[in-house]
């Protein structure tokens, strides 16, 4: 084996590890946040869902994933990335303040009822953390994807997962296991087919 292939297996080995610990560190957690949010979609919520870069193609991945799922016995439930919109997201960065587009989205957008998820490695992006913020006094239920120590991101949210890391890498790859397994948790809790 040569230091090229060497290093790919301990990568692998480094992402299986912290996802393990991760998850049987937050298994109740998870059930409790997914709890909360099949409540929020059986009494007519949406989700709104909001990152930058990664963390924004993360935020179209778990929007895709309900409203489109893959397995036709399991509903479609509202859900919406805030960061598509190219032309009103550089819009308001280039007229405004970049760290308010998602605050102003959600404030015409969403209602009392409806769920905020902030995606974030570090927990400490300006502008998902002050949507988490506003979304709270909107009423709506928070929740939390961050990585590292978490940042703000913790006290701004109803439900937060950390991924302690420092690895870009290792917490994005935690954080898309993290979004397929609470998806499925909803749906398992919704009395749907556990069928992955």
């Amino acid at each position: 084996m040569n230091a090229l292939q060497a290093a790919i297996l301990r990568k692998a080995r480094e992402s299986c590890a912290l996802k393990e610990a991760f998850f049987s560190e937050n298994a109740a957690r998870i059930e409790a946040c997914a709890a909360a949010m099949k409540e929020a979609f059986a009494r007519g919520g949406r989700l709104f869902a909001f990152g930058n870069g990664g963390s924004a193609c993360d935020a179209q991945h778990v929007s895709v994933e309900f409203m489109h799922p893959i397995f036709e016995k399991r509903a479609p439930l509202p859900a919406i990335a805030l960061p598509c919109d190219t032309a009103l997201i550089t819009a308001k960065g280039n007229d405004r303040d970049f760290s308010m587009t998602f605050v102003e989205q959600l404030k015409v957008l969403a209602q009392k009822g409806d769920m905020a998820l902030g995606i974030s490695t570090s927990g400490k992006s300006a502008n998902v953390n002050r949507a988490l913020a506003s979304a709270r006094e909107l009423g709506m239920l928070t929740v939390g994807f961050a990585g590292r120590d978490g940042g703000r991101m913790p006290g701004l949210c109803d439900h937060c997962f950390v991924v302690p890391s420092f690895s870009i890498h290792r917490i994005q790859e935690a954080q898309e296991t993290l979004l397929h397994v609470l998806w499925d948790a909803i749906h398992i809790l919704r009395g749907e087919e556990d069928v992955i």
